[in-house]
C-alpha cells in the first residue's frame, strides 16, 4: 500500500480490459444487497480502500460568480459528503492526484436498443498502472460526467448515483429505494439505503481485489 495520501501520478500506463457483470454463484451465499449485479474485472471489482476526488472547482468566484456553476458543485459537494460517511474519501485540488474526476458536463448521446437516449450523468472507467516510488500500482481511474442544466436536487441525486459507480458499484439495483436504482432520473433520493451501503462495504471489504497493490 502506499504510505501518502493522494501522491502524484507522473507516470500512467493504460491496460486493457473490460467490465463484465458476474453469475450470481461467483459473488457466493450472503451478498449483500444486490452485490450480484455489479460488474468486476480480470483484476476484480476496481475498487479501493480510499478515493481521491477531484470535482471541477467554480472558476468564477463560488457564490459571488455565476449562480448556476456554484448550484452545480455545492450539489456535488453535498453528494461528495453524503459517500463520505460510507467510504474513506479525500477531495483534491490537484486533479493529477485523483483517481476520480468529477466534471461539469453533459453526457453525449447514447444509443440504447436502437434508440439516441439522453443521460443526466455517467461514470467512465479506465483500469490503470500507475508508478509511484519506482513501482507500478493497478488504480481504476474514473471520469465522472454531471449535467448541469438540471435543478439543484437532480444534481445531487445524480451525482449520488454516479459517485457509486465511481467507489465500484459498476450496477445496478431493481429496488426504487436504492440510489442506485437502474432508472437513474426516476427517483429523487438524496440518502443512501441500507443496500447501496451494504453492496460497498461488500465490494470494499469481502473481494480479492489487485486494486491499490503494486503489480509483479
Amino acid at each position: 500500500m502506499l504510505s501518502e495520501i493522494c501522491p502524484p501520478a507522473p507516470v500512467i500506463r493504460l491496460l486493457e480490459d473490460q467490465l463484465h457483470t458476474p453469475v450470481s454463484t461467483r459473488v457466493g451465499v450472503g451478498a449483500a444487497g444486490y452485490a450480484n449485479h455489479l460488474a468486476t474485472s480480470s483484476y476484480g471489482y476496481p475498487s479501493l480502500d480510499g478515493w481521491c476526488v477531484w470535482i471541477e472547482p467554480d472558476i468564477t468566484g463560488e457564490r459571488g460568480g455565476d449562480y448556476w456553476s456554484w448550484r452545480w458543485i455545492n450539489a456535488v459537494r453535498s453528494a461528495f459528503e453524503i459517500w463520505s460517511r460510507a467510504v474513506p474519501v479525500t477531495q483534491v485540488v490537484d486533479s493529477e492526484r485523483a483517481n476520480i474526476h468529477v466534471l461539469r458536463k453533459r453526457p453525449s448521446l447514447r444509443e440504447i436498443e436502437q434508440r439516441w437516449r439522453a443521460s443526466n450523468g455517467r461514470s467512465l472507467l479506465r483500469i490503470v498502472a500507475v508508478a509511484h516510488g519506482g513501482r507500478f500500482y493497478l488504480e481504476p481511474k474514473v471520469q465522472v460526467l454531471i449535467s448541469p442544466s438540471l435543478e439543484s436536487r437532480m444534481i445531487q441525486n445524480t451525482a449520488l448515483h454516479e459517485l457509486g459507480h465511481a467507489f465500484g458499484l459498476w450496477g445496478h439495483s431493481k429496488v426504487e429505494e436504492d440510489i442506485m436504482y437502474f432508472r437513474q432520473g426516476s427517483n429523487s433520493l438524496l440518502r443512501l439505503s441500507h443496500r447501496d451501503q451494504h453492496a460497498l462495504e461488500w465490494v470494499r471489504t469481502r473481494c480479492v481485489s489487485q486494486f491499490g497493490r503494486p503489480l509483479l
